[in-house]
């Protein structure tokens, strides 16, 4: 069982199995009000709060600007709280006037219904996890609140392709610390150069990866694009999550080249 060196792959949740930013975007797009269909937030926006398209969406951009910047500290406030705060921000700096709780509310969990509704976990990353995992073990590693990100889990049902599931928010350190790759490691039994980590964060899961000493780390870009600092410097990068199979048959095939090297050295000595 398993690829020579490599007992276990560890994989980021949010824009790598499953594409959260996109799921999100369709889920504003569906909470506009839009004139040939009202759907979702337009009863609240529109019919009941006698708000205009333009002043709709104005809302509704401000909204996704403050989630791309948000900084949340559990400690602080939980996250319902705080994205709920987003809407009634949003929408007071818009229409101006007094603090209107209430709709930032009923705005709030429209959107996070609609948002979940789109987390998928696609087919054909299905058959690749089901594959992969009769070689190696696998195990989901993602940062971010608990409750949001058991939501998620749930709603993508990708509970029965895994060994075990790590949320950040439930231990005493997230990614990069690699106290929690660490944990991850003695969940399945196995040593951090054993392990690969998978994810499209450089400074979560790539950093992560390299600061607890796994044997590698491949980071998703989408785009294929370079940073202007690649820093810090993965190990392997691939456009697809479905390209990792290729990677661990290029690993496999390297760790194959250097037994033979070594093979031969011995006998000669």
């Amino acid at each position: 069982m398993g690829v020579h060196g490599v007992k276990a792959v560890f994989f980021d949740l949010d824009n790598t199995l499953v594409d959260t930013a996109a799921a999100g975007r369709r889920a504003i797009e569906e909470v506009l009000p839009l004139a040939s269909c009202p759907l979702k937030v337009i009863s609240a926006l529109q019919s009941k709060h006698h708000y205009g398209e333009g002043e709709a969406r104005v809302i509704c951009d401000r909204v996704q600007a403050k989630l791309l910047k948000e900084c949340h500290d559990p400690a602080k406030m939980c996250i319902t709280d705080l994205r709920i705060s987003h809407w009634e921000e949003a929408i007071q700096e818009t229409t101006g006037g007094e603090v209107n709780r209430s709709l930032a509310a009923e705005c709030y969990f429209l959107w996070k219904t609609t948002r979940l509704q789109h987390l998928t976990l696609a087919e054909d990353t299905r058959g690749m996890l089901t594959e992969l995992r009769e070689r190696v073990r696998l195990l989901l590693l993602t940062n971010g609140d608990k409750q949001t990100q058991r939501e998620k889990i749930e709603a993508c049902g990708c509970q029965p392709y895994f060994d075990a599931i790590v949320v950040g928010g439930e231990q005493k350190e997230e990614k990069p610390a690699p106290s929690i790759f660490h944990y991850c490691c003695d969940l399945l039994g196995v040593q951090p150069t054993e392990c690969v980590m998978v994810g499209d964060s450089l400074d979560t899961d790539i950093q992560g990866g390299l600061n607890a000493g796994l044997k590698a780390t491949v980071w998703l870009n989408k785009a294929m694009t370079t940073p202007v600092d690649t820093s810090p410097v993965p190990h392997y990068i691939i456009s697809s999550v479905l390209d990792l199979p290729a990677v661990l048959q290029k690993m496999e095939r390297k760790i194959n080249a250097k037994l033979g090297t070594d093979h031969m050295t011995s006998s000669n000595e």
